[in-house]
């Protein structure tokens, strides 16, 4: 057996998945939160054995617990105190390798890459770009390298899938020499969950994927859609960073810059309440002063005037951009919806698809309430673009690309 070990380390967190990668079974997770602070909380989660011959009736054995946990060193010693108690145990599905989730790769790395001290320099280098997550993702490498001292660590970038789009879609229109200076430029994210999905979609409607032009909206508390033709990034909607684009549970998405400018000017606020206002107080949470999306629907059916229009402006955003890079593709084949909210929430692919019908959109209401496991088709059989609601697995695409890379 060989198992990869993936990690996603974010500033007070860390996320862990220990995956075999012959038959792709994630052998166990795990989530520790609030590192640092008075007290962290642990999650260990082992699956049952689904390469068994015997149809598995086992179900997940979760294991949670509490203690102060100061840095990410001491969340790497929990979490191999976890699997030691728990199991599965480690010296009987030895890492391989370690695959690790940096958010920001700038324009520098467009594929996995092997962590050496030069990339480790250059991910800190790049936090300028990120300040919220390189610099956690740089914790989680050095931490995990101090235990598995002895394999191969691969970094996977978010970034990384957008490389392929053209100079017309990464270019902003502001002066050409600051621009390249400071390297502003649209790098776009969650490319590892829009690389998985367009690949699954592909293969779960046996369709080759170089010939299909897919749209992917990963809509989640972050959110995005990425154009998709043959299997290549032609155009997202998150930009320099993750705040440009579609409306999120706490970000505003596309904004006119002159609106900074005038709440400076008029409300005195700094650059550093300009940025906390967007990221942790626009979105859903600003119109309605909810981030989820399941609060957003429960107002919007009680008659809540606010929810209402959160909603309404949400699925605004979602149909222009649907419009916008269907255009771009000259016309689209496969759309697809993943993560929390584009998993679940079947209002919203519903109204973010009602007006498509000119591009060939049917959607069938009873598959799209329908509530299931896997990927599912939800548009009717005759409609000629595809819709599924394919669910994503980034830490699997990110032990896939670890092992090609080894």
């Amino acid at each position: 057996m060989s198992a990869i070990l993936v990690i996603n380390s974010g500033s007070s967190s860390l996320k862990y998945s220990l995956i075999d990668i012959e038959n792709e079974n994630e052998l166990a997770a795990g989530l520790i939160e609030r590192i640092g602070q008075d007290v962290s909380a642990i999650r260990h989660t082992v699956r049952p054995d689904a390469s068994a011959d015997a149809v598995v009736t086992m179900l997940d054995a979760s294991y949670e617990s509490e203690q102060p946990l100061a840095d990410h060193d001491a969340a790497f010693a929990v979490m191999l105190e976890q699997f030691a108690e728990h199991g599965p145990l480690l010296d009987e599905h030895p890492p391989v390798a370690v695959g690790h989730r940096v958010v920001h790769g700038g324009a520098r790395f467009y594929a996995p890459t092997l962590v050496t001290r030069n990339v480790e320099e250059q991910i800190e280098e790049l936090s300028v770009l990120a300040p919220l997550h390189n610099p956690a993702n740089l914790a989680g490498i050095l931490a995990a390298k101090a235990v598995f001292a002895e394999v191969p660590h691969v970094a996977v970038f978010d970034t990384a899938f957008h490389q392929t789009l053209p100079a017309a879609a990464y270019t902003y229109a502001i002066d050409a020499e600051l621009a390249a200076h400071h390297r502003v430029r649209r790098y776009g994210f969650h490319g590892t969950s829009h690389q998985f999905v367009s690949e699954s979609a592909a293969a779960f409607l046996g369709r080759d994927l170089g010939t299909l032009r897919q749209l992917v909206f990963h809509l989640g508390n972050g959110a995005s859609v990425t154009a998709i033709d043959g299997g290549r990034s032609v155009e997202t909607s998150m930009g320099l960073t993750p705040l440009e684009g579609l409306v999120m549970g706490t970000r505003s998405g596309d904004l006119d810059p002159a609106a900074l400018v005038h709440l400076s000017r008029r409300a005195g606020l700094s650059i550093d309440d300009l940025d906390a206002l967007l990221n942790s107080r626009s979105g859903l949470k600003g119109l309605a002063g909810r981030s989820d999306m399941r609060d957003i629907l429960a107002g919007r059916e009680s008659g809540d005037e606010a929810a209402t229009l959160a909603f309404d402006v949400y699925i605004h955003r979602l149909r222009a951009y649907a419009g916008a890079y269907i255009a771009q593709l000259g016309g689209v084949d496969v759309i697809s919806f993943t993560a929390g909210v584009g998993e679940n929430a079947a209002a919203v692919r519903a109204e973010a698809m009602s007006t498509l019908g000119f591009a060939g959109v049917e959607i069938d209401p009873a598959r799209n309430e329908e509530r299931q496991r896997g990927i599912r088709r939800i548009s009717t059989d005759d409609s000629p673009v595809t819709v599924l609601v394919v669910p994503t697995d980034e830490e699997l695409e990110i032990a896939r690309q670890t092992s090609r890379m080894l």
